[in-house]
């Protein structure tokens, strides 16, 4: 386990020694496990961790620049993916990319160099706050001037620390106005500073509080204690970084301006696209490693699509006798000419096999069936990434198809990569015609933007001037229905007639407009009013993101919607930014930029931006993308290349030990598993690292005597740190693999979602959307809640059966008096009041499966909560084909005796209840667009249960999409009472859990 040192190595060598120059000279290379030599920059890894083919490391002379090496050896660990593999792909779209992404991140990170103090702990401690400013009251008997203290440290001076009380009454003022507050105990009158030299930082955490916000509107917990930080000690981190940066950016940004000549110089000899009338063909050539069983025919289908829209008649080759390299040589012809072909027209194809399949019925003759049989699909661009339309020959990769699936055979959806492994996946080569001489190029956006002016005046003139009053009357009807998910002849050609209506007394309904838009018209396309429509509100615009508005003129629109979204909210629907990028069609698109440079901005963005990223880099068909914008990011943000590697390699280890836990080789004992943490090379990467869960998280010490797995499938580990700041308070995280986490993040990012919504309402129902993180395949981590315990648990502990734990009324009311003694009792019991009525209406919104009373657990301080959302959107439990579930959420009788404080007759507590449980809904449904854009943007993650818009149908009737308020609470009130009635049925469900789980003899 020594660390690699090059010093002592070349000691030995006495003979040569002195021909050696200096150590920095050298460098140890050896064949890493993807069979590939690889120079080991980073001296300070350990062999373990190197991991080479053979143990074999070979010393030679260093060559190139090792700064840059080092810095690419650095990444290319961080990302999980080699760096050598973007230049090995040879394609000039990837180089392109690289260079014009790292002159513009390079260029990013110059720019925070030059920040002012205030800004630049805008960008590395972003304000962590509440979406109102009025604290949580907590209870009636809460005092409004509650002595609070305050621990008073000067970071690298002489003068001590101390403690001083203040009332908190302080919560109102600024932070400025508190750190002067505190001054006055820090110095003599004669050396007191100005009050922004000093700013507050969060015990033990990451967290700074300064700003123009009031102290109560930061989402940190009063029992935390402030530290007050001279402005210097934090800033002066800012000056060590990227001092090189000038020379490098400057060499890019000059191989960006050859290129941009380079394009202008070949562009100048081209006809225009819109010239050409002859019909758009492609020759299919031969196809490689197709494996098919004898007797079947093997047959090819192309199609022509503008993002989910069919432009012409789908094309069928010729059929031909199943090989290896079965050969076509066959024109494919569309019914659309050239001219009209769209600026990102996608070429689908399937390639599949037909079988003749001899049924006999009970007459004499015979009839035959025929069957498909998927064998795989490939996608690719009309037009390249700088606008040409494609020529000559291109082998295409295929992705195979699934077998059983019942779906058109074409994939217009999928990824328009070639698949990587095109040693054993089936091709097919194809060529595009060379039309012309000269290249033919799509027409650019100011000629499309002349065209559509001039359509503008003509348009108005002949539609705009004779609109009746039921024409307009029908196109509010349309307009008002959100439901709206296709449209009759009728309806697409009214709003097409009346395009200037919607664009000024409907601009939300763009989209509306975009899917009725013929596509393979060029004389509808450049009508598309993009360029006088007005800016949307930013989640209204989100829905443009989608696969079916491919248009770059639409998606730069969305971005510059986008741009108008505050860093909070950005990060509230990063992870469906992420997915969207899958619908892009080339590298250089205007999303990927938009999220790197707001990455750039905000750390915190950055961090989270990184590991979504990360987390799918092992998928082959956004691996490439998903990777160079890693790299990007990187390069322009050197500093957190080492906080994000003590992250990647503490994740390392603990998968590592979950390996080692889920063998099997030998049963594995938590003292097993205690004493592997304890390993020097395990404490090492496991302590002293910011929670990738939380950036603000300092997990400083493991606590191997804390530390166990659990007796789940899959033996998550519970990992617990210490911190010297927390006074004997520990930090926990659960380390899942083998459970794909992202449908639990994305419901979890629903349910703070709803959270905030409701905060900003004035409705605070103490929820606890607690930390979740997909961190690669399979494999994440979950926030421990602490002094929690699941209901299963309660009811089991408070009775001698596991047969009747579930029918105890009285256990969690039990339970609740024993945690909180006294005049805390009351508390908790609202603490419990409100959360059930937040988590009631969350599952039945979201149709939230598999809620038995393991899945649902409480705080001792008396908050309920959800856990393990592996079932959603109406998914729920069946056994034996009988339907487990038969509620519309859970709310039993044992949670109306907590909420009526054990009184039978306190109608006016559950009346209470059921005003916040309808409030809260309304206050969804009035949002229910967000909710229904973010789920349709994740259909590109490939979740079991969201992968089409059908999927979605359960959110938009729980949300009672195009209905009236009224409507929608009455039918609330009637799943209310349901779930009251039927709550009998829940606890028969939770019985019968409770039996299967019961270990006890």
């Amino acid at each position: 386990m020594a660390k690699l040192l090059i010093q002592p190595f070349l000691c030995f060598l006495f003979a040569l020694f002195s021909a050696l120059g200096d150590p920095d000279a050298y460098v140890f290379t050896c064949i890493n496990q993807t069979a590939e030599r690889e120079e080991l920059e980073e001296e300070s890894r350990r062999i373990s961790d190197v991991r080479p083919f053979m143990c074999v490391l070979r010393l030679v002379a260093r060559e190139g620049d090792r700064v840059e090496k080092l810095t690419n050896a650095q990444i290319s660990l961080l990302i999980g993916k080699g760096l050598h593999e973007f230049e090995a792909q040879k394609n000039h779209e990837v180089n392109e990319f690289r260079t014009k992404m790292r002159a513009f991140c390079e260029e990013k990170a110059l720019e925070r160099q030059l920040l002012p103090w205030r800004l630049w702990m805008e960008y590395s401690f972003p304000c962590d706050l509440e979406p109102c400013c009025s604290p949580h009251e907590e209870g009636n008997n809460k005092k409004k001037n509650t002595k609070i203290f305050v621990n008073i440290k000067f970071e690298a001076s002489e003068v001590s620390g101390f403690s001083l009380g203040c009332y908190s009454g302080i919560l109102s003022h600024e932070p400025q106005a508190s750190s002067l507050t505190f001054q006055h105990y820090l110095f003599d009158k004669e050396q007191l500073c100005f009050p922004e030299d000093y700013t507050l930082q969060v015990n033990g955490r990451w967290d700074f509080i300064y700003g123009d916000h009031p102290l109560c509107q930061f989402k940190v917990s009063l029992t935390f204690f402030k530290t007050v930080i001279y402005h210097n000690s934090v800033s002066y981190c800012a000056a060590l970084n990227g001092i090189n940066y000038s020379i490098m950016t400057l060499t890019y940004l000059l191989n960006c301006c050859l290129n941009i000549s380079l394009v202008f110089c070949l562009q100048q000899n081209t006809s225009s696209l819109w010239s050409i009338n002859e019909p758009f063909y492609i020759q299919l050539l031969h196809g490689s490693r197709v494996n098919a069983d004898e007797g079947m025919k093997l047959v090819v289908q192309a199609g022509l699509f503008h993002g989910s829209e069919l432009l012409c008649k789908v094309v069928t080759s010729s059929e031909v006798t199943v090989r290896s390299e079965p050969l076509w040589d066959q024109k494919l012809e569309f019914d659309i000419s050239v001219s009209d072909l769209p600026r990102m027209s996608r070429l689908c194809f399937a390639l599949y096999a037909v079988i003749e399949k001899t049924k006999k019925p009970r007459g004499t003759k015979k009839k035959n069936k025929r069957a498909d049989c998927p064998i795989a699909w490939v996608n690719t661009m009309v037009f390249d990434y700088k606008d040409q339309l494609k020529t000559g020959e291109f082998l295409l990769s295929a992705w195979p198809s699934v077998p059983d699936d019942k779906s058109d055979l074409l994939n217009p959806m999928g990824t328009v990569e070639k698949n990587p492994n095109v040693d054993s996946a089936a091709g097919l080569l194809i060529r595009f015609p060379n039309i012309r001489p000269h290249p033919l190029y799509y027409p650019p956006l100011d000629k499309k933007a002349d065209v559509e002016k001039n359509g503008d005046a003509s348009a108005v003139s002949k539609d705009e001037v004779n609109v009746s009053s039921n024409c307009l009357l029908r196109l509010k009807e349309i307009m008002d229905n959100k439901n709206y998910t296709e449209f009759f002849e009728d309806e697409k050609e009214l709003l097409w007639k009346l395009r200037y209506e919607v664009r000024e007394r409907y601009p939300e309904s763009l989209s509306k407009l975009l899917l009725i838009t013929k596509w393979n018209k060029r004389e509808e396309v450049v009508l598309v009013l993009l360029r006088n429509w007005p800016d949307l509100p930013a989640i209204q615009a989100l829905e443009l993101l989608d696969y079916s508005f491919p248009d770059p003129s639409v998606r730069s629109f969305t971005i510059r919607c986008l741009k108008k979204l505050s860093d909070p909210e950005l990060l509230q629907c990063l992870i469906q930014l992420v997915q969207v990028l899958k619908y892009e069609s080339y590298l250089d698109c205007d999303l990927t930029t938009f999220l790197l440079e707001r990455a750039l901005s905000n750390q915190r963005i950055g961090h989270f931006l990184f590991w979504h990223l990360r987390s799918e880099i092992h998928v082959s068909s956004v691996g490439l993308r998903f990777g160079l914008i890693l790299e990007a990011y990187c390069r322009g943000n050197i500093h957190h290349i080492k906080l994000l590697t003590k992250q990647n390699e503490a994740l390392t280890k603990m998968k590592a030990l979950s390996d080692i836990v889920k063998s099997g080789s030998h049963k594995m004992t938590v003292d097993d598993l205690k004493l592997c943490i304890r390993q020097e090379s395990y404490m090492e990467a496991l302590s002293d690292l910011l929670s990738p869960l939380n950036p603000s998280i300092i997990l400083t010490q493991i606590c191997a005597d804390k530390c166990r797995f659990m007796d789940s499938k899959m033996k998550p580990l519970w990992m617990m740190y210490r911190n010297p700041c927390f006074q004997g308070e520990m930090v926990g995280i659960i380390f899942k693999n083998g459970d794909d986490l992202r449908q639990d993040m994305l419901t979890l990012q629903m349910i703070h979602l709803m959270e905030n919504l409701w905060k900003k309402e004035g409705l605070d129902l103490r929820m606890i959307p607690y930390g979740c993180l997909s961190t690669g395949n399979k494999m994440g981590l979950i926030e421990v809640v602490k002094n929690s315990d699941t209901i299963a648990n309660i009811q089991r502990n408070s009775s001698n059966s596991a047969a009747t734990a579930a029918f105890n009324k009285d256990a969690l009311l039990n339970w609740l008096k024993s945690k909180n003694p006294g005049d805390r009792l009351e508390q908790a019991i609202e603490e419990f009041t409100l959360s059930c009525a937040g988590y009631c209406v969350a599952t039945y919104v979201l149709g939230i499966g598999d809620r038995h009373n393991d899945n649902i657990m409480i705080r001792e301080t008396g908050q309920l909560f959800h856990i393990d959302f592996g079932h959603f959107l109406g998914n729920f439990k069946r056994k034996l084909g009988i339907n487990r579930e038969r509620v519309p959420f859970i709310l039993t009788y044992d949670f109306v005796h907590v909420i009526q404080q054990g009184r039978t007759n306190n109608s006016e507590k559950f009346e209470r209840f059921r005003e916040y449980c309808e409030w809260a809904y309304k206050i969804l449904c009035h949002n229910g667009i967000l909710f229904v854009n973010l789920f349709a943007m994740m259909k590109a993650a490939g979740l079991p249960e969201l992968t089409s818009s059908k999927d979605i149908q359960y959110l938009k009737d729980s949300l009672a999409l195009g209905k009236s308020e009224e409507e929608a609470l009455k039918n609330f009130k009637v799943k209310f009472n349901e779930a009251l009635r039927e709550s009998w049925k829940t606890k028969v469900n939770w019985m019968m859990h409770s039996l299967a789980k019961d270990n006890r003899p």
